[in-house]
């Protein structure tokens, strides 16, 4: 039998698809994102409310890709559902992007892996920086040891995911119940121990800003990234056991999971610190400084809190990169296997049954990109493209009922057509808003997506 009569092994229970949802939404963003969301609205109570906002969007997000998810239950995911609805260009635009700006995701953990690591122990500065200006943002390329440990971490769960899916989904599912108790420890740490809390941090500081529906737009912007997971299951489809029932369980049960506990953990955030150290912390405009979460830990460990914080992210964040790693690598193989990218990319592997070449070469790019830019244009980079996907996979739910009414549904979304809807309006504002206070990086995501158009024409000819 050839590497492309090889079938995908469903080896994924619930567990472990509940698992990715939550170990890859639980990732980096908890950690990091609240500094840049409290610099984008000015106070504690709109970084809570844009937590909310996000979250609920996520929840109904993810009504819709359960929905799609059951219907159609093959590897690619969002790849599947635009090929299904609007034919193969968009689908063949969303594989070229899931390679491209999914191996911006992968190398956002790896450079957040850098940044937990030096909270631990500080690293060297880059030997080279060079900034460059473009829309009125700056772009900084890096090299240095930041850059070489995401780069070694990145290579070594490409490893790990190429002995199996099973083997795979065993390491996410252990890092994923690690994080979730270290977190609620955190969470309990601070309302229990901390002596700085303060119900006053809650409050408005005098003079503040709110910055205004783009400033509140770039911060749920902000927190879409922390919140983005459900869409990656489906990615692994054709390796999840009864996916009909599974896969609409664990996008939204491990959704509102997620959203409960990013509720807690920001809460506490904001409890334990002054406003100023949360806007403050490690972000874009203050590279050098502590994450928000290290120094909410901080508050009640004193200085022995760096280490013990920065374990605790370093297994939140590579919980999230196993599991990106393990899904995205077989949108690039379904895209493959219909002739829509290059052949090498379905071939499976003999032993293992895994995309080993797709694996293999999304992780090498990954690691080109991990050497360049900083987590929040990386991370900002990828959520332009879920946010620009998102649009039409959304539309193709209506699209797919009205084309095919009577086709067995498993799940279907509850107050339909409004939650699509809904969605995808908040979607048009997420997107405005991102150009508006993100442009460079908004810009390149699309040029990056549109890409794929020249290309298209090349792979039909081939399959022809």
């Amino acid at each position: 039998m050839s590497d492309f009569e090889l079938q995908p092994r469903r080896d994924l229970t619930l567990i472990h698809a509940v698992s990715l949802v939550v170990g890859i939404s639980i990732g980096t963003g908890v950690f990091l994102k609240s500094a840049q969301m409290a610099q984008a609205v000015g106070t504690p109570a709109l970084v809570l409310a844009a937590w909310v906002a996000a979250g609920a969007v996520a929840v109904l997000a993810a009504l819709c890709f359960a929905e799609l998810g059951a219907l159609l239950p093959d590897a690619g995911g969002e790849y599947v559902y635009l090929r299904e609805a609007f034919g193969e260009v968009p689908g063949f635009l969303y594989a070229c992007n899931s390679f491209l700006l999914g191996g911006a995701s992968i190398a956002a953990y790896g450079a957040a892996v850098a940044i937990f690591i030096s909270d631990i122990h500080a690293l060297p500065p880059a030997w080279v920086s060079t900034s460059l200006h473009a829309f009125g943002s700056a772009f900084t390329l890096e090299l240095g040891p930041r850059q070489l440990v995401a780069v070694g971490v990145i290579a070594l769960f490409a490893l790990i995911n190429s002995l199996g899916v099973m083997f795979g989904g065993r390491v996410q599912t252990l890092l994923t119940v690690t994080k979730v108790l270290a977190i609620l420890g955190v969470a309990a740490g601070v309302f229990l121990f901390s002596p700085t809390h303060d119900a006053a941090n809650l409050a408005a500081t005098p003079g503040s800003a709110s910055g205004g529906a783009a400033g509140f737009g770039a911060a749920m912007f902000a927190a879409l990234w922390a919140y983005s997971g459900w869409q990656y299951l489906p990615m692994a489809a054709s390796e999840v056991r009864e996916p009909q029932r599974t896969l609409p369980r664990a996008i939204v049960g491990g959704t509102f999971l997620v959203l409960a506990i990013y509720l807690l953990i920001n809460t506490a955030y904001l409890w334990a610190l002054p406003f100023w150290q949360v806007a403050s912390a490690n972000s874009t405009a203050y590279p050098e400084a502590p994450s928000v979460a290290a120094r909410a830990v901080q508050t009640f460990l004193g200085e022995r809190a760096r280490a013990v914080a920065a374990l605790i992210f370093l297994i939140s964040t590579i919980g999230s990169l196993n599991g990106t790693i393990l899904t995205r690598a077989r949108v690039s193989f379904a895209a493959a296997r219909d002739g829509l990218f290059f052949r090498s990319f379905g071939r499976l592997s003999p032993r293992t049954h895994v995309p080993l070449i797709s694996l293999l070469l999304i992780c090498l790019w990954a690691g080109v990109l991990a050497l360049s830019g900083t987590f929040e244009q990386l991370t900002n980079m990828a959520v332009m493209s879920y946010a620009l996907f998102w649009i039409p996979v959304v539309l193709a739910l209506p699209v797919l009922r009205r084309r095919e009414p009577d086709r067995p549904r498993p799940f279907r979304v509850p107050g339909y057509p409004v939650v699509p809807v809904v969605v995808v309006l908040i979607m048009v504002w997420i997107v405005i808003s991102a150009f508006l206070t993100t442009p460079w990086e908004s810009c390149a995501t699309l040029a990056l997506i549109l890409l794929g158009l020249p290309l298209y024409p090349f792979f039909r000819r081939r399959r022809g």
